[in-house]
């Protein structure tokens, strides 16, 4: 990055229209990567009109005195630790809850950077009847305060200008330290200089308070500046032998400085009752709040469902024509394998779960931007409780029903370590996005499509049930981790219940394209590069055909051709259909009726049965066949063969694979969880003695494996990323694939023992 160009970081509270200013600054000029040695998002871009000034988007953050990690990477590219510092701060206030949000304010005032306040909803602090003066705080804070509604764009020109403007460093704020620890203060900073000459003295101050006030701060100076920790100490043990109250020092200071100020710029007429209070009337209610919560998440999950499935069809018809066009245009040979099986099937492996994921996070975006998700941490905090975690491990283990990755990295806002760790190492039992496939072809395969009572389908009722045995399983783990692996006291859960807000439907747009982006550019990386892999371990090494094959199947082919000759093409191929479907009575009908049909078909048929044999030879001799053949005497008491043994060694790379490494192995070409094709294959496969491969009770025994198992690379790299070793990640595997084994196990043997096939 140029020294010459101006960066302007974006500070604030949660849920106060930071990343909605961050937008309309940047528009879509914009770029989402991690910050340096972290795996937080750094959202930045440069200012409409002007290729000289990057805008940063920085964590929401309540102080600076940082409990979870987002709050310590707000603080430490503030203070330019992390990276070059910001040249321009712009503070964004939400103008309804002007004596907190102005908390955090006085703190980056501290730091003595040019700061600009953005006074955003101004509209919401109307509505509550909150009369907000900005010249009166523009003169207590001797900053520019700028009215502002973002949402309708008002005051976006002002911001821009002001940001361009500004140069000043903000002066620091005026508020006072009760004296005895006043007293204390300069001589630490001094000690602070001396040992680290580093801290710029405009910082020595902040840093000072936070080792002053904060034991975790003060943990981070042991090493680093051993002598300045050790007088902490002793003004600490000073201080507590004269009673006096040092850790609430800068807190009482600061309100004691902004409540009246806070007073001076507010005039406050309160409605009686707000929309919002009535609202939350119904929706946070003890009964009625659950109720709808429950009610809103079987609609969100219908919805993606059923919305996704035109689009995820449009997707394949389109990849299925690209891959015939191939065939037909280039000759046969490995190089058109590779590009039909390997990366067009690989390109339409990740594009067909984009309209599923854009579903997701749009009900989630509308969720986040109507102030409803606030209120779903509030709702479930009692219940999170009783297993050890609060109502801040909600919102991660929600993000985890789109796919586990963005759950862990949510995770990072929790202020204790131990409901971080916990939330993670349960967070992928929740059934994402990825297992979706597997359910789908495997309930729509397997599981009739009668009603129960008239009213409840079967496939519906075993979707659900799967996601809830995920879900309770999830709880019973975190109650575990906390009673016996991760003792302590409980923590607390503060959160702020923002005032319900229209949605802005082009932010929520915007957030879905990034989450559709990061999804490809990161999964789906690992989806298509897998699905070439998994085409050269199904294809390699080649083994020679038969020859008393080949002879039997040139025969036959002969024998079919001369038979299709005499009757109607598409006739004989809705009967092979029919016969693949295994409709007995309507093929004995038109054995009957039609023989000439019948025979061309039978031959037709015969012929398919011929290649499906010898590509399952293949398969069988390939690489990806003697895997799952050396796991097959593990996996059989689960009712799984060698082909399902190796779906599940490829699976661990992306769950979804699964459905590609089946259609490769069963030789139907390019699938998806819905097609009928594959799903005829499973249900015909037999072993040698006659008996079928899957049946439904095999097939069950494979969804309960699905629901425990952690078949996901990319969730065990990004917990180990979170939490900095692999330890915690590898016991996440080994525990949950434990428990993959033990309940598929019991499901299958369980039902053998009561007579279920």
């Amino acid at each position: 990055m140029s020294a010459g160009r101006l960066r302007v970081a974006l500070a604030g509270n949660p849920n106060v229209g930071k990343t909605t200013i961050f937008n309309l600054l940047t528009g879509m000029r914009q770029k989402v990567a991690n910050f340096p040695g972290v795996t937080v998002e750094r959202k930045s871009g440069m200012l409409t009109g002007s290729r000289d000034v990057e805008v940063v988007d920085l964590p929401g953050s309540y102080s600076l005195h940082a409990k979870s990690l987002d709050e310590k990477i707000a603080y430490d590219v503030l203070t330019g630790r992390l990276e070059r510092a910001p040249d321009v701060v712009v503070c964004v206030v939400d103008a309804s809850n002007l004596e907190r949000n102005l908390f955090m304010v006085t703190q980056i005032m501290d730091l003595q950077l040019p700061v600009i306040v953005a006074l955003n909803m101004m509209d919401a602090a109307e509505e509550a009847g909150i009369t907000v003066n900005a010249a009166v705080l523009a003169d207590e804070l001797r900053v520019p305060v700028l009215p502002m509604v973002a949402r309708r764009k008002e005051g976006v020109e002002e911001l821009r200008d002001a940001v361009l403007e500004s140069s000043v460093g903000a002066p620091r704020p005026s508020w006072e330290l009760m004296d005895a620890v006043a007293k204390k203060v300069p001589q630490l900073e001094e000690a602070l200089g001396r040992e680290a000459d580093t801290v710029p003295a405009n910082h020595r101050y902040v840093e000072v308070l936070r080792a002053l006030t904060d034991d975790a701060a003060l943990e981070a100076w042991r090493a680093a500046a051993p002598e300045f920790s050790a007088d902490v100490e002793a003004v600490r043990i000073d201080l507590e032998a004269r009673n006096v109250h040092y850790q609430h020092a800068e807190v009482m200071g600061r309100y004691q400085w902004i409540t009246p100020l806070a007073a001076r710029a507010c005039e406050r007429n309160p409605p009686e009752l707000s929309f919002t209070d009535r609202v939350d009337a119904v929706l946070t209610h003890r009964v009625a709040g659950p109720i709808t919560f429950g009610l809103l998440l079987g609609l969100i999950f219908q919805a993606v469902f059923a919305w996704a499935v035109p689009a995820m069809d449009a997707i394949e018809a389109v990849m299925a024509g690209l891959g015939a066009v191939a065939t037909q245009v280039l000759p046969g040979s490995m190089v058109t394998d590779l590009l039909v099986d390997g990366v067009i099937a690989g390109i339409g492996n990740v594009a067909v779960f984009l309209p599923q994921i854009l579903l997701l996070f749009f009900f989630l975006g509308l969720m986040e931007d109507t102030g409803y998700m606030a209120r779903t941490a509030f709702l479930m905090d009692r219940v999170m409780k009783r297993v050890g975690l609060s109502g801040g491990s909600v919102l991660p283990l929600l993000a985890s029903y789109a796919c586990a990755i963005p759950g862990i990295m949510a995770a990072r806002t929790l202020d204790s370590e131990r409901d971080r760790i916990i939330t993670i190492m349960v967070a992928p039992l929740m059934s994402c996005s990825a297992r979706l496939p597997v359910y789908t072809l495997f309930i729509g395969a397997f599981i009739p499509q009668e009603r129960l009572l008239g009213l409840f389908g079967y496939q519906g009722l075993a979707m659900f049930t799967l996601y809830l045995m995920g879900t309770a399983m999830a709880v019973v783990a975190s109650w575990i981790l906390k009673r016996f692996v991760f003792k302590g006291k409980a923590s607390y859960f503060v959160m702020e219940l923002p005032p319900y807000r229209r949605p802005q439907l082009r932010q929520i747009l915007l957030r879905m394209l990034q989450r559709a982006k990061v999804f490809a550019t990161r999964a789906g990386k690992i989806i298509f590069g897998l699905s070439i892999v998994l085409w050269f371990m199904a294809t390699y090494p080649r083994v020679e055909a038969d020859q008393e094959w080949m002879l039997e199947r040139q025969e036959l082919i002969l024998q079919r051709d001369a038979a299709r000759a005499r009757v109607d093409e598409g006739s004989v191929e809705e009967l092979v259909e029919l016969i693949v479907a295994g409709d007995s009575a309507r093929v004995y009908a038109v054995a009957q009726s039609d023989p000439e049909r019948h025979r061309a078909a039978e031959l037709s048929y015969a012929v398919s049965e011929l290649d499906r044999q010898d590509h399952s030879r293949r398969i069988r001799s390939s690489l990806i066949g003697l895997m799952g053949r050396a796991l097959e005497p593990v996996m059989q008491p689960l009712g799984f063969d060698w082909k399902m043994s190796a779906g599940i060694v490829a699976a661990f790379a992306a769950r979804e694979v699964i459905v590609s490494t089946l259609g490769i192995i069963y030789s139907v070409g390019e699938v998806d969880e819905r097609s009928v094709a594959l799903r005829e294959q499973l249900k015909a496969d037999r072993y040698p003695d006659g008996r079928p491969v899957f049946t439904t009770l095999a097939a069950i025994s494979l969804l309960v494996f699905f629901v425990f198992a952690l078949q996901c690379m990319s969730t065990l790299a990004i917990a180990k990323r979170e939490l900095n070793s692999w330890f915690w990640p590898c016991v996440m595997w080994a525990y949950m694939t434990g428990l993959a084994y033990v309940f598929s196990l019991a499901v299958y043997q369980g039902g053998l023992l009561l007579g279920f096939q």
